[in-house]
């Protein structure tokens, strides 16, 4: 490990990548399982399918219940590892977060996981949604909602958290229809 004033720490990862020991402290959320690894089909917080997809989800994907979006849904989490059932509730660390826009609204996905995520995941998780923004803007072109459709990156975890709102029960389902 080094470390200098005023820099962060850096700690080897388990595949010997460094990594900023300000991940390990990744926060705490609980996400709800809504779209197993593996599955085609893709549900949105109420249940209801949105659409079938051609190609099966490389996640498990679902949301924390207790924080809504900015585009006003429930915070979208996916969850790296193993295929999950629907349904299942799992307190995991979410390690970053990828922001998408979506017909023009912010739309953050934390990215959760047991461990710290090595560069290779980062990598795959970053080429699939940009893959699925250009996916999601045809499918909105198709249905005829406008609006701009693209991935924007990484952000810290704790910024997706922080931008989002606590749920509270005011909250009855997305505004919009995704």
């Amino acid at each position: 490990m080094s470390h200098h004033p005023g820099k962060p720490t850096i700690v080897p990862e388990a595949g010997g990548s460094p990594i900023c020991a300000a991940r390990l402290s990744a926060p705490e959320v609980e996400v709800v399982i809504e779209v197993p690894r593996g599955s085609f089909l893709k549900r949105g917080s109420n249940g209801h399918v949105d659409f079938v997809s051609p190609l099966p989800c490389p996640f498990n994907y679902g949301s924390v219940p207790t924080h809504v979006g900015l585009e006003g849904d429930l915070l979208d989490a996916l969850v790296l590892g193993p295929r999950l059932p629907l349904g299942t509730r799992i307190r995991v660390k979410a390690w970053g977060a990828i922001t998408l826009t979506d017909r023009g609204m912010c739309d953050d996905k934390l990215i959760c996981s047991n461990r710290p995520l090595m560069a290779a995941e980062r990598r795959n998780v970053l080429r699939f949604f940009q893959f699925y923004a250009k996916c999601k803007g045809l499918l909105n072109l198709w249905r005829h909602r406008p609006g701009r459709n693209a991935c924007e990156g990484w952000r810290e975890a704790s910024e997706a958290l922080g931008r989002a709102r606590p749920r509270d029960a005011t909250w009855t389902g997305p505004l919009v229809e995704f």
